[in-house]
């Protein structure tokens, strides 16, 4: 049986609409999973800087601000960013498809570079 003009008009209207809305839960499963790739990074990143400084962890809000804002002020702390940050650009430009190399051993010495 063939369609009229006017059926076909509704059927690709009916499409467009059921395309749209697989755009928008496709739109919405992004956004959730960036929300909890976000939580999981600063749940990990505040338990790494609380056990590398627990004094930290009785501090009030404000006071924890005012640390943070002092700390990372510092011309090395800023020098030391730009270089992690370069090499982690670097790493990732040589290859995507890893992150850039990670160990214990350059923690460490990146955290004796940040305190010294």
């Amino acid at each position: 049986m063939t369609k009229t003009r006017t059926e076909k008009i509704e059927s690709i209207q009916d499409q467009i609409a059921q395309l749209e809305n697989q755009r928008k839960r496709l739109v919405q499963q992004q956004k959730e999973q960036e929300r909890k790739d976000r939580t999981k990074r600063l749940c990990k990143r505040m338990g790494l800087f609380e056990s590398m400084l627990p004094d930290t962890i009785h501090l009030t809000e404000e006071q924890f601000k005012t640390f943070l804002e002092k700390t990372v002020a510092t011309d090395q702390s800023r020098r030391l960013l730009a270089e992690l940050t370069a090499q982690g650009t670097s790493a990732a430009l040589k290859n995507p498809t890893e992150s850039a190399p990670h160990s214990n051993k350059d923690e460490g010495e990146n955290r004796a570079t940040a305190q010294g």
